[in-house]
């Protein structure tokens, strides 16, 4: 087995928004004809015409990982400035409808769409992707299984989606709750090889159930495009800090679950009930509750299961070159997640045009 490369990609889904009305705006196509120039590949459209997504080139480490954002995110928001438009970054709008939305009228989304019906044009949603180099399948697959445990606390950190359709939902990431109205979305089930994994997906293939793999949309996956593991759980993150601290949180996990693969060790394996039920409490909760620490079998306070693993991934964190992008956990933790932002300015206003400006705001800091 060789030593994976562990480099860094991120994908990004953005808001388009409407400056007059704080509504989101089906603009993407005026993005894509533009953003060439300035993105090439980088830019692609999504499901709906009011999401646009941009992905980074491949990084070494999280420092190449911090340019190549704030180099996206500045090309993006100056797209939308030339439009007389704006962007944000979170999980969810907080009042716009999905029933207004139009469907992207690119690839396979017309397609998808018929075959999901409402199911798929609900998708009013943003997250964002981290893959991490791997290029061993049996190796990825053994990460895979592991990484299953450490998910909900990735979810946790990133939420930022208390709201929907205008509602205070009383949950920190509605849009877990939305997507997983889709089929094979969710914690990732176990596998006993690659050799596993390719038989499951060449069933559904052979049968009709999937147009391609990459419909196979778990919080965590192989990726079909490029040999990594690709980690889709977390909300979109508002500040450029939170995208690069859970990429680092990330990054370093899988590193130490190699490290122990290489000392022929490895992270206990749990059944995803047991998995799901922290899933639900990250959905609810964000950061501000307790998860079960399965060892112990007892409830644990987030930010003292997250100061655990920060310490047990410690050693692995300066030859990854990204103690200050990681240190920045321990600012989510006492600043609380954009969620938690998002709440504090509604409750203070009462206006939910006032969370969307703090969001747009929120999504532009660190670009300067």
């Amino acid at each position: 087995m060789n030593d994976p490369s562990l480099t860094i990609g991120i994908e990004e889904e953005y808001q388009i928004i409407d400056p007059q009305t704080l509504e989101l705006c089906s603009y993407v196509q005026r993005f894509l004809e533009r953003g060439q120039t300035v993105l090439s590949d980088q830019i692609r459209p999504e499901f709906l015409q009011s999401q646009v997504e941009v992905g980074t080139f491949i990084c070494q480490n999280t420092k190449e990982a911090r340019r190549e954002l704030i180099r996206m995110r500045r090309s993006i928001r100056d797209l939308a400035q030339q439009e007389g438009l704006w962007v944000a970054a979170a999980g969810t709008h907080p009042f716009s409808s999905w029933a207004r939305q139009e469907i992207s009228p690119f690839g396979r989304y017309p397609e998808l769409a018929r075959f999901l019906q409402d199911v798929g044009r609900r998708l009013l949603i943003f997250g964002m992707h981290v893959h991490v180099g791997i290029e061993d399948h049996e190796l990825l697959i053994e990460i895979m299984n592991q990484l299953r445990y450490f998910l909900p606390h990735i979810l946790a950190l990133s939420t930022s989606s208390p709201f929907w359709h205008g509602r205070d939902t009383g949950l920190k990431s509605y849009r877990s709750v939305v997507f997983e109205s889709l089929p094979r979305t969710g914690t990732p089930p176990l596998f006993g090889s690659y050799a596993d994994y390719r038989s499951y997906v060449d069933m559904l293939l052979q049968t009709g159930s999937l147009a391609e793999p990459t419909h196979i949309w778990w919080d965590a996956r192989p990726s079909t495009k490029f040999p990594t593991l690709e980690v889709r759980i977390p909300d979109m993150c508002t500040r450029i800090e939170e995208t690069l601290s859970l990429t680092a949180l990330i990054q370093a996990i899988i590193a130490k679950l190699v490290r122990l693969r290489q000392a022929n060790q490895s992270w206990r394996l749990y059944r995803k009930y047991l998995l799901d039920e922290n899933k639900w409490r990250a959905v609810r909760y964000g950061i501000e509750e307790k998860l079960i620490d399965f060892g112990k079998g007892k409830e644990i306070p987030l930010p003292q299961l997250m100061e655990e693993i920060l310490a047990w991934v410690d050693d692995v964190v300066d030859e990854l070159e990204s103690r200050t992008e990681i240190e920045y956990i321990h600012t989510i933790l006492q600043q609380g997640t954009s969620a938690d932002r998002q709440l504090a300015v509604y409750h203070r206003t009462e206006d939910l045009r006032a969370v969307v400006e703090h969001v747009v705001g929120e999504t532009q800091e660190g670009l300067t």
